[in-house]
């Protein structure tokens, strides 16, 4: 069984860091592209960033380019969200998700999420 847990959430002033972390077991990581996704409240889920089984390819949505980073540690079995230069905007649930390639097959697996507020 597939198991996707989120960490690394919580409360950070605008312009701050965090970093999310997503532990994946049930599955052969190493293989698989992992996505991260957030939904604020009152809004549908959204797409965040992409990443391939290698780490080489990543993809971005637009208004997270540039200050946030998709990376992953195979060994670990782990994905990570880097977020820098938060915004007020920023606040939501992250979900990491697996998918089959950076390029094919749907996410699927969701995790529990992890909660980021941003304050003012």
């Amino acid at each position: 069984q597939v198991q996707l847990v989120e960490s690394g959430g919580g409360l950070v002033q605008a312009g701050g860091s965090l970093r999310l972390s997503c532990a994946a077991s049930g599955l052969t990581f190493s293989s698989t592209a992992m996505g991260w996704f957030r939904q604020a409240p009152g809004k549908e889920r959204e797409f965040v960033a992409v990443i391939s089984w290698d780490g080489l390819t990543t993809y971005y949505v637009d208004f997270v380019k540039g200050r946030f980073t998709i990376s992953r540690d195979n060994a670990k079995n782990t994905v990570y969200l880097q977020m820098n230069s938060l915004k007020l905007e920023d606040t939501a649930v992250y979900y990491c998700a697996t998918k089959a390639t950076i390029h094919t097959g749907e996410y699927k697996n969701w995790g529990q999420g992890t909660q980021v507020t941003v304050s003012s």
